[in-house]
This record gives C-alpha cells, structure tokens and sequence, in this order.
C-alpha cells in the first residue's frame, strides 16, 4: 500500500466504465484519460495517487481493483459518489458509434496529500461542479511541478467560449501541458500547431506538446521546438494512446523538472512519449505500457 503523505504524483479526474454495445455484444472497460495516466505511471514504478469520484458499488470497484492491480492508490476521498459514471458506445451496421454519457464529477479535496507532481485533465477540468474544486486544487498546491491535458469532449464540457477560458485559466497554473492535434483545432480553430504551442506558451507553460496521431508529436519550450516522428508499428486501436504520451511526459518531469530544458534533452522527453504510445497503439484498449516494456523500447 503506498502510504499518501509519500506520492510522486497525484492523478486528479475521472475513472468510468467504458461500455461498448455491438451486434456481437456488449463489453466494459475501465477508462477515463486521468485515470489511464495513473495508470500507466503505477506500471512505470511511481508511487502515484488518484483522487477521482466513483460510488461504492460494482462498478465502482471494478475500476478500484483494475487500477490498483497497476500500482495505483485510490484516495479514500474518491468514494463520494451516488453511481459510478459510465460511457455507452453503440456502434452501428456501418461501424459508426453513438455516445451516450452518464458521466457526474465531484470532488474532493483530499488531506495530508504532498505529493512533487500534480496532474489534472480531461472532463474533470470542465464539468462543473467539480471543475472549480479542481482549479482551487491546483492553485493552492505545494507540487513544483503541475501538468495538463485538456483531453477535450466537446459533449460535456459546453460551448467553446466558455471552455478555451477554462483551458487558458487551466494552463496558467499548470507547468506542462500536453494536448491531441484535435484539442489544438477545437480550441484554436483559427491557428497553425506552431501557433497554438506560442499561445500556449505564452500562458505560461514551461513545456508544451501536441500529438499528431500518425505523424509523432511536437514537443517545446520558450527556447526550442522539435518535431518527434512517429514509430513504424501496425496499429490495433489507438485507445490510451494520448495517455500513455502523457503518462510519459509526466514521469520524465519527475526525474528532470519541466524548465530550461536543452534541445537534446527536449527531443530525448518526446521521442521516450512517442515510444511508450507506440506500445499502446500495437494492441487492444488502454492497455499501458509497464516498466519491463518500456525498458527494452525507449531511445537511449
């Protein structure tokens, strides 16, 4: 049992069911982009804690035993909620899926928790009304270092006013923030990737990466800018994807801090996150790398 007062990271957003309906049946999976980083970090080694909302009921702990089976550590805190949330797919004749969300965020905040890395992200950042206990999370912590991903559902999270406000307020408290070629485009429809890392920069982000599906990843600072190819790999599903870059990021940010980065160093952090999501993508659902896996496939 990894004790709270001795965390490397504290993961906060939300855990839920992923459940899928076909033709040929009906399967659940534990998801959720915050809790999938908690995830692959407790397979990486980090003592790393999550403070999410989950019910104290079947679904509930089927998310508690799968994330602690990875090393994770739920929050006490975490069992505050009435039902556990849950994500339907149907996926139609031609393939197509229909989203169905039933998806409730509370939280919250935790005591005697100190831990050197706060993350937050995803649909906790922007639903209310936990979102503004998140915010207050990350505006009062101790950690030197805080990272984000927007990982943006626009079905969820209102209109794009509202949530690029939400964004922007999000990043000036954050020190790294990593978000998806599509995040870039919803947010800033109007800019180039080149444009939106200067934005984002420009909030006050020490390090800043956009992931780009197929064609790698950009990863920069103030300073420097570098473009990461993607890895040959045959691709299964890109489920975790995402959050396995991340995960990636936020373990190189607790061996090395997130500011005045050189070049090398910079390149070295973004070809170790497209590796680790190379792994990801080469098989089925969030299935994150673990640290044996990591070991044999990240560049030297």
């Amino acid at each position: 049992m990894i004790h709270r007062q001795s965390l490397d990271v504290l993961v906060i957003g939300e855990a839920l069911i992923d459940i899928v309906q076909s033709g040929s049946g009906r399967t659940e999976h534990v998801g959720g982009s915050p809790a999938n980083a908690a995830l692959g970090l407790g397979r990486r080694g980090a003592k790393v804690g999550l403070l999410t909302h989950l019910a104290d009921d079947p679904l509930g702990h089927t998310i508690v035993r799968h994330l602690e089976a990875s090393n994770v550590h739920i929050l006490a805190e975490s069992i505050s909620a009435a039902t556990t949330s849950t994500a339907v797919a149907t996926i139609g004749p031609d393939g197509q899926a229909e989203y169905d969300f039933d998806v409730m965020w509370d939280v919250r905040a935790p005591d005697a928790v100190n831990p050197r890395v706060v993350h937050a992200g995803s649909i906790a950042a922007f639903l209310e009304p936990g979102a503004t206990t998140v915010q207050d999370l990350l505006r009062h912590t101790a950690a030197k270092e805080v990272t984000f991903d927007p990982n943006i559902r626009p079905a969820l999270i209102g209109g794009h006013t509202v949530a690029l406000a939400v964004f922007q307020e999000m990043t000036r408290l954050c020190t790294v923030v990593k978000m998806s070629d599509e995040d870039a485009v919803w947010l800033y429809p109007e800019l180039a990737a080149d444009d939106v890392l200067d934005a984002v920069l420009g909030l006050g982000a020490h390090m800043v990466a956009i992931t780009l599906g197929s064609e790698g990843a950009i990863i920069a600072n103030a300073e420097h800018r570098v473009r990461i190819p993607a890895l040959p790999v045959t691709a299964v599903d890109t489920i975790g994807a995402g959050d396995t870059f991340m995960a990636a990021l936020i373990h190189a940010v607790l061996g090395i801090g997130s500011e005045n980065l050189d070049r090398p160093t910079l390149e070295h952090v973004g070809r170790a996150a497209v590796a680790a999501a190379a792994i990801t993508v080469s098989r089925t659902g969030a299935d994150l790398p673990w640290a044996h896996e990591l070991e044999a496939t990240i560049p030297a």
